[in-house]
């Protein structure tokens, strides 16, 4: 007999719940947006509403109910995956003392320098296994900064949560700080949280970092647990809010990456570029060495019986979008031209940190440079470059990955824009010389729905279901021609990356830059 479940993935913008069949697939999908909240006069600023949240989760799960014509006694069970580190500080009984520091909210990079910094001093374990580097991404440092800047909600502090954690602590009924379950993937890759090390780093080190830290962690406890784990059971306050029945498994929750990973059919050895507003770049493995410059190497973050490693872009679809709205012309409209254009034809090198560099250089303070603009340029030519800029960018971070002993069996693109943009793969393709794989169909909230498929008990193992729900893959070979210029171009932005990426680089000489750049342009353009 088959089951039905709820996968639900919270993104930046919009929370998609999609109902699945574990013999039919997918059956149908609710959507529910709330508004992401920016502040001209500060870019860093991005705040997103609680209330928010668990409404649009509503509306979402009353739609996809709708849509797949099924009654809410029939699904079995509910997983959910969030952005992240998306941070909420809550009372002791898990109300909300304020919004969400959204995951792409940078104001607290001074804090996360300080914590580097103060680490490094101390030779704290833990920051290397998230890379070296702390970032603004990430827990602590965005706790830290909501303590220096709201003295009069400090006393109300009974601990913060990552959004996964919250919404499943609140969907089960919990309103104990000190029990709530916490998820591996969270914690380990964003709060420097280690269960090799003993958990978190000593408390002498938090005061160190700030005295507003004294303790912290004595307010961090929970059930640390990986997504094979159950957070709960479906409390009857949001049963009823949902329309489906209470008592019905909710295991601990993740990362939105981490689990699309999962749901775009990845393996041991495989990585998953996730490619939406910005870039999550998955990989899993079965060797935890440690690799300086990512987001984690977290045992159980991805697939619970192995070793997860995160890295990624700061921003992606986010560049993309910006440059069409600069231009005032709609993205689709732009993408579509650029079906003719040819590898390194712009004469343009993008750097792609109009969001800062999350990894390897974990720069907040960088911005977005392109070099070797003419009068003649169009933004067709600037959207390729953006393009060429990120697929660079990835094989920056792969090559790191393969250089600290981390196998690389199959590359693939998976996220929203992979799906509507063949461009940006077959260039992805040539940049890395390898093939790139593309789930043909829809895989999002797929990797939520496998993990509510084992809460349920109707699969044995995650390999079970992939093969069961996870769609076939469109493969984009390498083309002689592509890897050719991008083998070229890639010297180039391979030394403009770290020359520039970095306060204490050393002179390097850029002079041949500009000269290349126009040499190879006039050499794609030349062949027939």
């Amino acid at each position: 007999m088959s089951t039905v479940v709820a996968g639900v993935d919270f993104g930046t913008l919009s929370v998609r719940v999609s109902l699945f069949d574990s013999e039919r697939g997918r059956l149908g999908f609710g959507i529910g947006e709330y508004p992401l909240h920016r502040k001209r006069e500060d870019p860093d600023h991005a705040t997103q509403s609680h209330h928010d949240h668990m409404a649009a989760l509503v509306i979402a799960m009353r739609q996809a109910l709708q849509s797949a014509g099924v009654s809410g006694d029939q699904v079995k069970s509910l997983a959910l995956d969030t952005t992240g580190s998306s941070v909420v500080p809550v009372a002791r009984d898990l109300s909300p003392l304020d919004d969400y520091y959204l995951w792409c909210d940078h104001r607290s990079w001074r804090e996360a320098a300080r914590i580097t910094s103060v680490a490094r001093t101390k030779g704290v374990e833990q920051i290397d296994w998230c890379g070296g580097v702390y970032s603004s991404e990430w827990g602590f440092a965005k706790l830290l900064h909501w303590l220096r800047n709201n003295p009069d909600k400090r006393k109300s502090l009974g601990t913060a949560l990552e959004h996964c954690d919250m919404v499943a602590a609140v969907l089960t009924g919990q309103r104990d700080s000190s029990r709530v379950s916490r998820s591996v993937c969270a914690m380990g890759h964003k709060w420097l949280w280690n269960a090799s090390l003993g958990g978190f780093p000593c408390d002498a080190f938090f005061s160190e970092v700030d005295p507003l830290l004294t303790g912290i962690t004595e307010r961090l406890q929970g059930r640390f647990a990986t997504s094979d784990h159950i957070a709960g059971e479906l409390c009857p306050e949001w049963a009823e809010k949902l329309g489906v029945k209470a008592g019905i498994p909710v295991p601990v929750g993740a990362f939105d990456a981490h689990w699309d990973t999962i749901g775009a059919g990845a393996r041991l050895h495989d990585v998953v570029n996730v490619i939406g507003t910005s870039t999550c770049i998955i990989g899993i493995s079965d060797s935890a060495e440690l690799v300086p410059g990512v987001c984690g190497v977290v045992p159980g973050s991805v697939h619970p019986k192995f070793t997860g490693i995160e890295a990624g872009l700061s921003a992606t679809g986010d560049i993309f979008e910006a440059i069409a709205r600069r231009a005032n012309v709609p993205l689709a409209d732009l993408s579509r031209n650029l079906d003719s254009y040819r590898a390194g034809q712009t004469g343009l090198l993008r750097l792609t940190w109009d969001n800062g560099d999350r990894t390897v250089l974990v720069n907040p303070e960088l911005g977005g440079v392109t070099f070797g603009w003419n009068l003649t340029h169009t933004p067709e030519d600037e959207l390729f470059a953006a393009i060429e800029g990120t697929g660079f960018h990835t094989r920056v971070i792969l090559e790191r990955m393969e250089q600290h002993g981390v196998k690389i069996r199959r590359v693939i693109n998976g996220g929203g824009i992979p799906n509507r943009n063949k461009k940006l793969n077959q260039v992805y393709a040539d940049i890395l010389n390898k093939p790139v794989l593309v789930p043909r169909g829809d895989v999002t909230s797929l990797g939520s729905a496998i993990f509510a498929f084992a809460a349920a008990g109707a699969f044995t193992t995650l390999e079970q279901a992939q093969d069961a729900l996870c769609p076939p893959y469109t493969v984009f070979e390498p083309s002689p021609t592509g890897v050719a210029a991008y083998q070229q171009l890639y010297a180039l932005y391979r030394k403009l990356y770290f020359a520039l990426g970095r306060r204490e680089a050393q002179a390097d000489s850029l002079g041949e830059v500009l000269p290349e750049l126009r040499r190879i342009a006039a050499e794609v353009r030349g062949r027939p």
